[in-house]
């Protein structure tokens, strides 16, 4: 049995990960705008002993400006979704235990908003709450903040580079006991354990302090989602989980490696950073069962919107004046996200692709790890990266919701745990004590006692 145990969350867009999900005859079509789907799904994450749910999210519409117009979005289910922390703050009333993951991007937000979100939401939840950290692939939220084009991938990533500082400041504006609340003497906190930010940078200007009370983590749990030279060396920095997309054992291995090995020159250790690969699992009883419902997926794919989705991956480049039986042309380096580009790219090389070869491919797991086989088969693979350097755990990105989830739950779950590999009870309360990270010191009274010391 092994001793160390993998993580598990549960990555849960509106109808399920797969382009086609909302057309599922099981799938929950109007999942975007229903809580009560939500609540359901979250609540049987949280019954499975899943270390967290992970929401994603962009402030702009996906497509409609671009590949195909208005005709692709129309055929989609990406245009009407829950804001994430006001649906995760909803989720922490009906759960107890299960972590609260929301994507969140420091280009188009400002830090003490942000700050401010994040700490309600971690007192809410009891300390369940977790920021996925981006910097906004989707070049359409430029025109919604009053730009007329996306902010450089360079600039955007020296952006997050300062927001996260400033966040953590803010996070820290209180310690942990600062707040007296005696009624005898009238005091209600303690005003030598109150800490002024005054930031001045190059982004930002931020005085503080924070109007919450320390967040019950400390500081959410850190999630970074890009893995871009920048984007490793930002997680590397401040990261707590990494959400990957890793294609095979070597790539993965690879990853691992890198980024785990950036962590000494800032103090850290290997384990204060968790890589989660996303997996896109179409479970079956056998593996002939496993296909047949990945297919009855893959038929319900409209060309309009494969061929939209995969332009929109490559960094908005338009694809339509290709054959679509044709090989992938040669493309310049994205402004959205890099790596999912460069990652397409190779496998389109690699496979001998061509452009309608390519989005079918990337129709169900969007460039994650997508496995279609029995329970066993796929249980197999899961340990086999988790046992030999290419993963902390997984990021399960269900092909439709909630059937997509709960096939996972019921058939690979339980072979996971009889294996030793996954937790049967829940042994902590927060999102850190799930993932086995440390609660994070208050920089300004640590800094204090370095200086009576």
């Amino acid at each position: 049995m092994s001793q160390r145990q993998l993580r598990l969350n549960a990555f849960i867009p509106a109808t399920g990960h797969h382009v086609a999900a909302w057309r599922h005859p099981d799938a929950q079509a109007d999942g975007g705008l229903n809580f009560k789907h939500y609540a359901r799904v979250a609540q049987a994450a949280e019954a499975a002993k899943f270390d967290g749910v992970f929401l994603a999210d962009s402030a702009a519409v996906w497509g409609g400006g671009g590949v195909d117009g208005l005709d692709s979005l129309a055929r989609s289910a990406r245009s009407s979704n829950f804001e994430p922390i006001t649906l995760l703050s909803a989720l922490s009333a009906v759960t107890s235990k299960i972590g609260l993951i929301a994507t969140v991007t420091t280009t188009y937000n400002e830090p003490y908003h942000l700050a401010r979100k994040f700490a309600s939401l971690d007192h809410l939840s009891n300390g369940r709450a977790g920021w996925n950290l981006v910097t906004s692939a989707n070049q359409h939220e430029a025109q919604n903040f009053g730009l007329d084009q996306h902010v450089q991938h360079a600039d955007r990533y020296a952006r997050a580079e300062e927001f996260i500082d400033v966040a953590k400041g803010l996070w820290d504006s209180w310690e942990d006991d600062a707040f007296l609340r005696d009624k005898t003497s009238g005091v209600y906190f303690d005003q030598h354990k109150l800490h002024t930010l005054n930031h001045k940078g190059t982004h930002f200007s931020v005085k503080g302090p924070l109007n919450v009370g320390r967040p019950p983590q400390g500081y959410p749990v850190l999630v970074q989602a890009g893995s871009s030279e920048p984007g490793k060396e930002l997680a590397a920095r401040t990261a707590e989980v990494i959400f990957t997309a890793q294609q095979t054992l070597a790539d993965a291995q690879a990853f691992y490696s890198d980024v785990k090995g950036r962590l000494a020159k800032y103090g850290r250790h290997p384990d204060s950073l968790k890589i989660l690969p996303g997996i896109f699992p179409v479970v079956g009883r056998t593996e002939a069962e496993a296909q047949a419902k990945f297919q009855q997926l893959q038929d319900l794919i409209d060309p309009v919107v494969g061929l939209s989705l995969l332009s929109g991956m490559l960094g908005g480049f338009d694809l339509t004046g290709y054959p679509i039986d044709g090989p992938l042309p040669d493309l310049p380096e994205s402004n959205g996200g890099k790596s999912r580009q460069a990652l397409l790219i190779q496998k389109a090389r690699r496979e001998n692709l061509t452009i309608r070869d390519l989005y079918l491919g990337i129709a169900g797991a969007r460039g994650h790890w997508q496995l279609v086989g029995s329970a066993e088969q796929i249980a197999d693979q899961l340990q086999l990266w988790f046992e030999n350097g290419a993963a902390d755990g997984f990021n399960v990105m269900p092909p439709h919701l909630p059937g997509g989830l709960d096939d996972f739950i019921e058939l690979v779950v339980p072979i996971l745990q009889q294996r030793g590999l996954f937790r049967t009870e829940y042994t902590g309360n927060t999102l850190r004590e799930h993932l086995g990270l440390a609660r994070p010191h208050n920089h300004h009274l640590a800094a204090s006692q370095a200086v009576a010391a």
